[in-house]
């Protein structure tokens, strides 16, 4: 499978004791296609800009998406930009496309409009290798999984995750776009410099041994947009907090 397969398959195995935000999750899966397009000789990066290329043709659907939307006219687009784009629902696509190829299901819960659902595993080969190239300690993976506080090599997994109608993480938590595109009122980037809190933090995958410069580019500016939303989320939940302290007349 590719990266941002396994990478999905992963984050689906590691809940429910280390569930993902799906606006995180989508932006590690964008970054994750970058990898993939570079190993396929699909694009080059020039500094951090990618720069589609001429290489061979990929037999994934959802990466031959991804190949398909790249910005081909220069100065061509930042890696961040397009982590930003791409990852749009990305999570909700490759949650679907895994579903539709057997690797996970749904099942219902609490009655029958109840809409809660519980991903369950399959036991395939996929899956498997998904879970041996993360045991192998292999970089891109293992650095991807460790921005998103994901178990690493030898961290356990559970077998199913309780989601909600949007995909992961419970009813409606696919995110706004406003949310996935990371931009505040005035449509600039926010929480840029901020320091990342939460499981992923402690250290950049970038630098990573055993990676290309290119691949380590992708890996930073995947920590980068990840610093960003975290930073949104909690301006969003100070101005919340203001918000009903008013509504209560504090």
């Amino acid at each position: 499978m590719t990266t941002a397969r396994d990478l999905m398959t992963i984050a689906l195995d590691a809940a429910p004791s280390r569930p993902v935000e799906p606006g995180d999750l989508s932006l590690a899966l964008a970054g994750a296609e970058v990898v993939d397009l570079l190993a396929a000789e699909a694009v080059t990066l020039d500094g951090d800009r990618i720069v589609p290329g001429l290489g061979p043709a990929t037999d994934d659907p959802l990466l031959s998406r991804a190949a398909s939307a790249l910005v081909r006219e220069r100065p061509y687009e930042l890696v961040g930009d397009w982590l930003w784009r791409r990852g749009r629902g990305l999570s909700a696509a490759y949650l679907a496309a895994l579903e539709a190829e057997g690797l996970f299901g749904r099942q219902r819960r609490r009655g029958l409009f109840s809409r809660e659902r519980r991903v369950t595993r399959a036991d395939t080969p996929d899956r498997r290798a998904a879970v041996e190239r993360l045991a192998s300690a292999e970089p891109v993976l293992a650095a991807l999984t460790s921005a998103l506080g994901l178990p690493g090599p030898g961290g356990s997994s559970e077998s199913s995750e309780t989601v909600g109608p949007g995909g992961l993480g419970g009813p409606g938590s696919l995110g706004s776009q406003d949310e996935q595109g990371g931009q505040d009122e005035t449509g600039r980037r926010a929480g840029s410099g901020e320091a990342r809190e939460g499981p992923g933090a402690g250290g950049s995958p970038g630098g990573s041994a055993g990676v290309s410069d290119d691949v380590d580019t992708v890996l930073a500016a995947v920590l980068d947009a990840l610093t960003q939303l975290q930073a949104i989320r909690q301006r969003r939940a100070v101005e919340q907090a203001a918000f009903d302290n008013v509504w209560r007349g504090d």
